[in-house]
């Protein structure tokens, strides 16, 4: 993507207060208003039965087997608060404004938590959102393993428009060149921001946006996602930085669900 369109829509991320068609996407209120979101400690919201390849975000949300209202493992993120696992080496835990959201706690215990937003009769031209994950490698398959699942659904056909699913597999397998390592330690030092282009195809479909991390299945590793910026402009980083996409859907997305094209971006790939 070009420099000259970015630097537009952070110019458009300035003059804006209010992020078009979400409610609370970049958190600035310190609340989850507008979010469903679950999860917390209690048996209804273990991990440890769910292997990784079944893990979905919709299970911990209202109405999921493993739902918990409390959601008491999740929390909002104040700007300057440093990552208490890798620390500096994370970077900024807080993408733009004041605030961002953790998905899960910075622990183990075997749990998952989720957060998501539906957006109906989505007419913007865009949406972006920007994400960072830690992940713990407890020496576990991937079946077992921390785990991540982070969902742009096209409600309206059905398809996923957005979808990563990252673990901390001990082969290092379930994680891609996002991810750095330390101390056991999968983690994304630099915010992956994901901007979808919304075509004529796409225009006036619903959308739901949700993210779920989880700890190792055996209880003793952690694995949380920090969550912000989630709108039609990319919003304006705290660290003044302005990064390329992590990925730019574009075209087709929505002809007969299988025409998708896409193209993915990693900042400094």
């Amino acid at each position: 993507m070009k420099k000259s369109v970015i630097a537009i829509s952070v110019a458009a991320a300035i003059s804006t207060p209010a992020w078009a068609g979400f409610v609370n996407g970049n958190f600035e209120t310190g609340t989850i208003t507008g979010w469903d979101a679950g999860g917390g400690n209690a048996n209804v919201s273990s991990r440890t039965a769910v292997a990784t390849s079944a893990l979905q975000p919709a299970d911990w949300l209202p109405g999921g087997a493993h739902y918990n209202a409390a959601n008491s493992n999740s929390a909002a993120i104040s700007a300057g608060t440093i990552d208490p696992t890798v620390g500096a080496l994370l970077g900024t835990t807080v993408y733009s404004g004041n605030f961002s959201y953790r998905v899960e706690n910075t622990t183990n215990g075997g749990y998952a938590s989720a957060i998501g937003q539906k957006v109906t009769n989505y007419t913007d031209t865009d949406i972006f959102f920007a994400w960072k994950a830690v992940l713990q490698n407890g020496g576990h398959v991937a079946e077992q393993s921390a785990a991540m699942v982070l969902t742009l659904h096209d409600d309206t056909t059905g398809l996923d428009v957005v979808k990563r699913t990252y673990n901390a597999d001990s082969g290092g397998g379930g994680v891609d060149a996002r991810f750095s390592t330390a101390g056991g330690i999968f983690y994304t030092a630099n915010w992956q921001i994901e901007q979808i282009t919304i075509d004529a195809t796409l225009s006036g479909h619903d959308f739901t946006m949700s993210v779920l991390a989880a700890d190792c299945s055996p209880a003793g590793h952690f694995g949380y996602v920090y969550l912000d910026g989630f709108g039609a402009v990319t919003p304006p980083p705290v660290d003044g930085t302005v990064p390329e996409p992590a990925s730019l859907a574009l075209l087709g997305l929505g002809l007969a669900g299988l025409g998708a094209s896409r193209r993915s971006k990693s900042k400094g790939a």
